[in-house]
């Protein structure tokens, strides 16, 4: 039976790369499952849907197929068969699929893509609701948080490291703004699960993340 590792948390702590660093120490594979809701925003986004109109989402969903391929253990983000691992990525796209993922229809067919892609091999999810919804039965569960301006800060650095024009404000006020949004979202909110163990980044670095999470799994094993 695979097991699976959750670790949720808000926009900017760190969950991505500290996940796929845990995968890669662990010899598993990660899958990211926001990309996910990010390959639906870029759709709606290339066919000019209103991300406010619900209706005319579900009819575009429906005719929408994402699907994640892994090579060597990365994972690549399909959208009707095309590779969109890098177009999904830009700020833009990463707001609109806050927004989508907040649609209950879309979060059943992502999530229920999701359990199918874990139930074939070990393996780390990161997001919002893994540990809560995707996958309340992990083997190991982790929260992983950093106060609001050291997210934002390090959202801007990553930002700009891959040449891409930002400003440190509006990436503060939009992560302001996604966190209340996918805290007081109807389904499925941004909560952490009772059994969770929670880490603080904010004076933590990648590799002091990583030693707590390896050290507490193979303790657990």
């Amino acid at each position: 039976m695979p097991q699976s590792i959750a670790i949720d948390g808000p926009v900017g702590a760190g969950k991505t790369t500290a996940a796929k660093k845990l995968a890669e120490a662990l010899g598993i594979r990660y899958l990211d499952t926001g990309a996910m809701y990010r390959a639906v925003a870029l759709q709606a986004i290339r066919q000019n849907i209103s991300l406010t109109d619900a209706d005319a989402l579900r009819r575009m969903l429906q005719n929408t197929t994402v699907s994640i391929r892994f090579e060597e253990n990365s994972q690549r983000t399909m959208l009707d068969g095309e590779d969109v691992s890098e177009l999904i990525r830009s700020p833009e796209v990463g707001n609109a699929g806050s927004v989508v993922s907040a649609y209950p229809f879309v979060r059943k067919k992502m999530v229920a893509l999701q359990r199918e892609i874990a139930g074939q091999a070990d393996m780390v999810l990161d997001g919002r609701d893994i540990g809560t919804n995707v996958l309340p039965n992990a083997a190991f569960k982790f929260f992983l948080t950093a106060t609001p301006e050291v997210r934002a800060r390090r959202r801007h650095d990553e930002l700009a490291e891959r040449g891409v024009s930002c400003d440190y404000q509006k990436i503060y006020d939009e992560l302001m703004e996604r966190d209340e949004r996918d805290m007081n979202r109807a389904v499925d909110p941004l909560t952490r699960a009772e059994d969770a163990i929670t880490i603080d980044a904010t004076e933590l670095d990648l590799p002091g993340v990583l030693k707590k999470m390896v050290t507490i799994i193979k303790g657990g094993r």
